[in-house]
């Protein structure tokens, strides 16, 4: 069993900050890749963010420069740092996870409950 827990979401002004955790529970289970994913009303799930578990990252053409993925796996957690927020950043943020080994390359297999960023402008 892995369980993912997200925290951090709230209200902020346009160009504020908020920095999301993603808090992952012990498990037998070795994961590697780690992923911001974000789902605004009215629109497709967006990929945000990817750290591998080596800590390359890849971004968003739409978040690039404004977003910082990371991992302290001493805390077993995963963050998003979010800068020069916009309104159009308004969304349900979900982390999610890759378990080592798995044939679902490139996916996650682990997804936590969401939680909401909002951005007023």
């Amino acid at each position: 069993q892995v369980q993912l827990v997200e925290s951090g979401g709230g209200l902020v002004q346009a160009g504020g900050s908020l920095r999301l955790a993603c808090e992952i529970s012990r498990s037998i289970v070795i994961i590697d890749d780690m992923f911001w994913y974000r789902q605004a009303a009215d629109k497709q799930r967006e990929l945000v963010a990817h750290i591998t578990a080596t800590l390359d990252t890849n971004y968003a053409d739409s978040v690039k420069g404004r977003f910082t993925i990371s991992r302290d796996y001493a805390k077993d957690t995963a963050y998003l740092q979010m800068d020069s927020l916009k309104p159009e950043d308004t969304a349900v943020y979900f982390c999610a996870a890759h378990r080592y080994g798995s044939r679902n390359s490139g996916q996650p297999d682990y997804w936590g409950q969401g939680t909401q960023v909002t951005v007023s402008g």
